[in-house]
């Protein structure tokens, strides 16, 4: 049987795996952390449940293609709730905007800031449906590894004046200075800082407006665990805490992996779920590769770096909603010296999750369980964080306890964080990078690392850091970009028998 590799277990790992297993092939993933999911891993502390990484889901469908490709449904193994709000975002200066629902809502909530800006949210809802259409609909599962494809798309993205930022799009359309924060914060989803990320990514509006916000029951770790029972019941072979040293490649082919152990698995088609940079780095020899990758992997600026910290209480916070976005009194300032700053600022805006408002078993009876996530520097700043991560915890905590969460300090049962050291000792991420490359214009489609490699023959790459980009969205398209690029098993047998 013709047999294909996945290297990671991340969400585009394993939606390549049953992608690959749909298309005839015998399917080994190995992943080195202690189980699937990547970045998405789940932590138990105290009673208390953290989901490690993504909690949004904005494309339900592509999860169900997954199920449907084998003859299964996914709500037989987990469950999707749409939420209602979206988004709470809670401004310095105390002011509520809940943002979600009905477009009517939307539109209602815009009216109590500024009601010049109705009209200018419908335009751009409808300027992003036309980035959406090309974007995300005919582009997101079309592989960009020829320069003819990317040459193609050029008058498209000019019409719609993709060389824009978000930020510049957001502002042509919103009057009000806190309504274009709002609008702009969606590129920080994805790693990106709003007033460098190509407005291509100006499609997430329509994205979210399309099929909302939805929550997986039991949280993202469920979602993994259903998606490895339905690998199990594929016959996909899962290898946990394997660590894969090297791409193996005779006569310009990928071959099979080396283990970090010594263990050596042969295939005909290797998938890479590693963060591409590191890839090309460490797995890879400079012989085995182009030019373009090499130059791609010394040059791509990185996405920023995230401080994440869990913590649950023994109470409950009950007008605190499933997401909130704290926004601070800087914003283009502070981005700033996120991108491109060699030292941690010294305020900060935070991602609040509070999956208790949706599903209670992440907490003990009459308990809450959150986390709180602050955009910081990558370590190419130079942070020192074993001294500044307990730092910036206690600043954050008693932030939160001044504002949306009183007393915090006084109702804390457990808390851990992580730091962008760990996302690069954990994760391998290049930089400890929370999205692998930046979203810069210069750094999307043919310009961001390619999904066929650049390099060795049936070795293929999926991820946050290839094309579309990262996000649950972005990585589960590019594995069904494999599909318009690995052969079904059958033709590769026939191939290989002639």
């Amino acid at each position: 049987m013709i047999r294909a590799i996945v290297v990671g277990g991340g969400f585009g790992g394993m939606a390549s795996a049953i992608r690959l297993s749909a298309k005839g092939y015998r399917v080994q993933i190995v992943d080195r952390c202690p189980r699937l999911g990547g970045r998405a891993q789940v932590f138990e502390r105290d009673g208390y449940k953290f989901d490690a990484g993504p909690t949004v889901i904005t494309a339900p469908f592509l999860f169900d293609e997954l199920f449907s490709l084998h003859g299964r449904h996914r709500e037989d193994y987990v469950k999707f709730k749409a939420l209602d709000p979206w988004y709470r975002f809670q401004f310095s200066d105390g002011k509520i905007f809940n943002y979600g629902g009905d477009i009517e809502d939307t539109e209602a909530e815009i009216a109590r800031f500024d009601p010049r800006d109705v009209s200018g949210y419908r335009r751009l809802v409808a300027h992003s449906e036309k980035i959406f259409d090309l974007g995300f609909t005919e582009l997101a599962d079309q592989p960009f590894h020829k320069i003819t494809a990317m040459f193609a798309q050029i008058p498209a993205l000019i019409r719609l004046k993709c060389y824009r930022t978000v930020w510049q799009m957001v502002c042509a359309y919103i009057q009000n200075s806190e309504l274009r924060q709002a609008f702009s914060v969606q590129p920080l989803l994805v790693g990106g800082n709003p007033f460098d990320t190509t407005s291509i990514y100006g499609l997430i509006h329509f994205l979210e407006r399309r099929w909302g916000i939805h929550f997986a029951m039991g949280g993202t770790g469920a979602l993994v665990d259903a998606l490895a029972k339905l690998m199990k019941e594929l016959g996909i072979e899962i290898h946990l805490n394997s660590t894969v040293q090297e791409i193996l490649v005779e006569e310009n082919k990928a071959c099979g992996v080396l283990l970090e152990d010594g263990n050596r698995f042969e295939a005909d088609v290797v998938v890479s779920d590693v963060d591409p940079k590191h890839l090309y780095k460490n797995m890879l020899q400079p012989s085995q590769q182009s030019w373009l990758a090499r130059k791609k992997t010394q040059h791509h600026a990185l996405s920023m770096g995230l401080f994440v910290l869990y913590f649950g209480t023994d109470k409950i916070y009950p007008d605190i909603a499933h997401h909130t976005i704290w926004l601070g009194q800087r914003y283009r300032e502070l981005l700033t010296e996120i991108f491109k700053g060699s030292s941690l600022p010294e305020d900060f805006s935070l991602y609040l999750h509070r999956p208790t408002a949706t599903d209670p078993s992440f907490a003990p009876e009459g308990c809450d369980s959150f986390y709180v996530l602050a955009p910081v520097p990558n370590l190419n700043a130079g942070i020192d964080w074993a001294t500044q991560g307990a730092i910036l915890r206690n600043r954050i905590i008693e932030s939160m306890s001044q504002t949306m969460l009183p007393d915090l300090e006084r109702h804390l049962v457990t808390d851990f964080f992580m730091t962008p050291e760990d996302f690069a000792h954990d994760y391998l991420s290049e930089g400890g990078a929370g999205f692998s490359v930046a979203p810069l214009f210069s750094q999307s489609a043919w310009f961001r690392y390619h999904n066929k490699s650049e390099g060795p023959e049936n070795l293929f790459l999926v991820g946050a850091g290839t094309h579309p980009g990262a996000g649950l969205p972005g990585v589960v398209s590019s594995a069904k970009v494999l599909d318009r690029l690995v052969p079904d098993a059958h033709h590769t047998r026939n191939n290989e028998a002639a």
